[in-house]
């Protein structure tokens, strides 16, 4: 059995993410769990809202909240909608946690003990208008690099370059969006990442089995000459982590936090530690997660975000990590994504553009998202949703390929053998033949999934659909029954074990879909399909079922035209 740590990029606090959001990471952060506890491994799946820094003060000041209560709020909804779409966190928690602000102060002493952090004065960006400077997020302008005019003062979300607040042209605040903006001294801490370019090249090299997505912009930055700058760690917010060694003060840093990207990726090993609160565990319980001095040698590690979190991820948390001269455990693989794009144009939490989470289980059940967002996740380039690919897709997929085998299947059963798998003679030759297709494409399916290549995964799971499907119809037990029975009765009753071994093998795309069609059998059977031959005779005749409702219903034209136009502003 391997131990599992999978985490998922930590979503912001600022609203409620969209489908872009969700299929770039914590979706198949998901499958990946899921997949990895239905072959018996041990799995730790955390995630967190990211709750610091300047989106939580903006957000919380539209609505007219204090910050800390709009988080709290905020958390809680996104906990609700995380589980409506079925994502199995074994702890879903919260950077602004005690925890956090523990681990945090304790990582930040470390590394200035060794030399890592320094005081820099620099220019910072001060609003007249608003009567304050203006860290990172504050401030919007035109990106110096690719000249994308809402670019953000850390990042440019369009061609992922780092920024600093200066570096942007024509800024203004994203406050007041006033233009009456000058440059003033200030003091903030600086981690030394250029310091670590060695330490963190030689790690990177030795990821030979990263994707090349990850690894092309892990060294991108790495070796451009601008990507590893020594980076500011503190911000002058009101809201966040203090800035102390420890527990000891910071003199000079009295009014400012920590810097949201010092202190969110920490928030992956805190959650741990809340977890184990949660859950009345010991501090023993999630440092063998966390601590290769208290057990975690034996942890596969790994990080699901998209694309424009890699560089943070591959670069400032390593260093973070490397330069505290503790046995923390680093990631071993990272699974990056593009961007998922929505009819023409790009999906956008801050400027509302697409469909959100909240807004997609208001009109169809989570496992119609799941599969399609899944089966079309942008891993080797970027993808677009449209409502047509859509509704072609789930349609042919869930209703055609999946829902009709079942539903054909148990009718027929009940119509000509009653409510329970009947008894019939022994295989032939074409269910020879379908269990050896089946033992190639579920052998396939776990490599597939074990690799972490979704859609190639998916296409496997819809080709063993489609192999029942195939078999169903060319044994046509409806038409043997006119003349042999009993081989009807064999046909069928391996049909229906088809059944319960989809459930099993569909669970980590669509869970709840699967429990049904385990509902559907009268089974709690969940054992991997090792031997396939074995699984096709897990229910034995007698063994009761029930007809269940429509497993998948279609999507019609009519709702496809209405969330059309439903959807094709921006949100408030």
């Amino acid at each position: 059995m391997t131990r599992h740590l999978i985490t998922s990029a930590i979503p912001y606090i600022n609203g409620i993410k969209h489908l872009g959001n969700l299929v770039g990471s914590q979706l198949p952060a998901d499958l990946f769990a899921r997949y990895q506890r239905a072959r018996g491994n041990e799995v730790m799946f955390l995630c967190a809202t990211d709750e610091h820094g300047t989106p939580a003060e903006l957000a919380a000041a539209k609505t007219g909240q204090p910050v800390a209560e709009y988080c709290t709020a905020m958390h809680a909804t996104q906990e609700k909608i995380a589980q409506g779409f079925r994502l199995s966190f074994d702890h879903f928690g919260r950077s602004s946690s005690p925890q956090n602000h523990e681990l945090t102060q304790h990582f930040a002493g470390r590394l200035a003990a060794a030399g890592l952090i320094k005081d820099v004065t620099e220019q910072q960006v001060y609003s007249n208008a608003d009567g304050r400077y203006l860290p990172d997020r504050y401030i919007e302008g035109t990106c110096p690099e690719c000249g994308y005019d809402k670019a953000r003062g850390d990042q440019c979300e369009n061609c992922t370059k780092q920024l600093n607040p200066t570096d942007l042209l024509q800024p203004r605040s994203a406050i007041s969006g006033s233009t009456d903006l000058e440059v003033r001294d200030t003091t903030h801490l600086y981690l030394m990442q250029s310091q670590m370019r060695n330490q963190l090249s030689e790690w990177i090299d030795g990821k030979t089995d990263w994707p090349i997505l990850t690894t092309s912009i892990a060294k991108k930055w790495l070796n451009d000459g601008d990507g590893l700058q020594d980076r500011g760690i503190t911000r002058d917010l009101h809201w966040g982590i203090p800035v102390k060694k420890g527990a000891e003060d910071w003199p000079g840093m009295e009014n400012k936090v920590f810097y949201v990207w010092f202190d969110a990726p920490i928030e992956y090993i805190a959650c741990a530690g809340e977890w184990a609160e949660a859950n009345g565990k010991s501090a023993a319980d999630w440092q063998r997660w966390w601590r290769t001095d208290h057990g975690a040698d034996d942890v596969r590690y790994t990080q699901f975000m998209g694309k424009d979190n890699v560089p943070f991820h591959t670069l400032s948390f390593p260093a973070t990590i490397l330069g505290s001269g503790e046995d923390w455990k680093l990631v071993d693989y990272i699974k990056s994504f593009n961007y998922l794009n929505y009819d023409g144009g790009q999906f956008s939490t801050s400027q509302g553009r697409g469909i959100f989470m909240d807004q997609a289980l208001e009109i169809l059940p989570a496992d119609y998202w799941r599969w399609w967002l899944l089966s079309h996740a942008p891993e080797s380039s970027d993808s677009e949703f449209t409502w047509e690919n859509f509704q072609a897709n789930t349609n042919k997929d869930l209703a055609d390929v999946l829902g009709n085998f079942v539903s054909r299947v148990t009718k027929f059963c009940r119509s000509k053998f009653g409510e329970a798998l009947p008894e019939g003679g022994a295989w032939g030759e074409q269910e020879t033949a379908l269990i050896s297709e089946l033992t190639s494409r579920i052998r396939t399916y776990e490599g597939c999934m074990g690799a972490i290549e979704v859609r190639k995964s998916a296409a496997e799971l819809r080709a063993i659909w489609v192999a029942g499907n195939e078999y169903l119809q060319s044994a046509a037990p409806w038409s043997t029954f006119k003349q042999d029975p009993e081989t009807a009765a064999m046909q069928v009753r391996l049909a229906l074990n088809l059944i319960r071994l989809y459930a099993v093998l569909s669970e980590p795309f669509i869970p709840d879909a699967a429990a049904s069609l385990m509902a559907t059998m009268h089974s709690d059977d969940h054992s991997w399909p090792l031997d396939v031959s074995a699984a096709l005779s897990a229910l034995p005749a007698g063994h009761a079922f029930k007809v269940p409702e429509v497993t998948f219903r279609k999507i019609t034209d009519d709702e496809i035209a209405d969330w059309q136009v439903r959807f094709s502003g921006i949100r408030d």
